[in-house]
């Protein structure tokens, strides 16, 4: 709301390719979701805000006012009050990071996990990586489904990770940048990309477009698949997305 800042390079390519994909999933994806964020926590308190709380702040969710200048590597929010919240792209880029490290450092054959992101890269034993994806109805350990994989990263995002529960129904930490709200409609949404940003990203974007609209997308990229379970625990999935097998 002052004056453009300069950033390290990182941040701003991290911030420059979230807008990006806000781009891609017509704002499905919004780092400037963390303007609502106060409004929201999941520490026991059970708080909903209200109707006007939330249409107070909603309009500084607006991920086209982000601008950057690449050659002064600076960012600038015109609105002072507005934020910008990486949560939902952060572990993506440092799995990549981390990949590009250790092939660098002549590593053929590792698994890298950051909470729901797995990134697998060459073997284990000469066999595929094995990735559970979890049951959304169960505990973290209880998998419905395992993927055999390499080269490749998976990234899950679900409504079980953050929430609270308030007359029956569940308020969770993925919000709908439109409404600024928790998105409805899917518990789960399960990403595969040999780009972990991209996973990482579109697995929060598909879990609030739903599953029509997020199939829809996933089509329409090259070498990305999803899986979905709606909020009636029902699968649905892309043409590419197979089980290796279930358990």
């Amino acid at each position: 709301g002052k004056e453009p800042v300069e950033v390290p390079t990182d941040l701003l390519q991290t911030v420059q390719r979230s807008l990006e994909i806000a781009a891609l999933t017509s704002g499905a994806f919004d780092p400037t979701w963390a303007s609502l964020w106060k409004l929201w926590k999941f520490d026991g308190s059970n708080v909903i805000p209200s109707k006007e709380q939330v249409g107070e702040l909603l309009p500084l969710v607006d991920w086209t006012s982000v601008l950057i200048d690449e050659k002064d590597n600076t960012m600038y929010l015109p609105n002072s009050n507005s934020m910008i919240g990486l949560g939902g792209i952060a572990k993506g880029v440092a799995l990549d990071a981390a990949s590009d490290a250790l092939v660098a450092q002549g590593l053929k054959d590792f698994m890298i996990t950051a909470g729901g992101q797995v990134l697998v890269h060459g073997s284990k034993n000469g066999q595929p990586w094995r990735v559970g994806i979890r049951d959304p109805e169960k505990e973290q350990t209880d998998y419905f489904a395992v993927l055999e994989l390499t080269d490749t990263c998976v990234s899950t995002s679900g409504n079980y990770e953050k929430f609270f529960m308030k007359d029956g129904i569940r308020y969770h930490h993925i919000i709908d940048p439109k409404t600024g709200y928790p998105a409805r409609g899917v518990q789960s949404v399960t990403v595969i990309s040999q780009d972990a940003t991209l996973a990482d990203a579109l697995s929060t974007a598909i879990f609030v477009m739903g599953v029509e609209d997020g199939i829809t997308l996933i089509e329409s990229l090259n070498d990305v698949e999803a899986l979905f379970i709606d909020d009636n625990n029902v699968i649905h999935q892309s043409s590419g997305f197979t089980f290796s097998s279930l358990f």
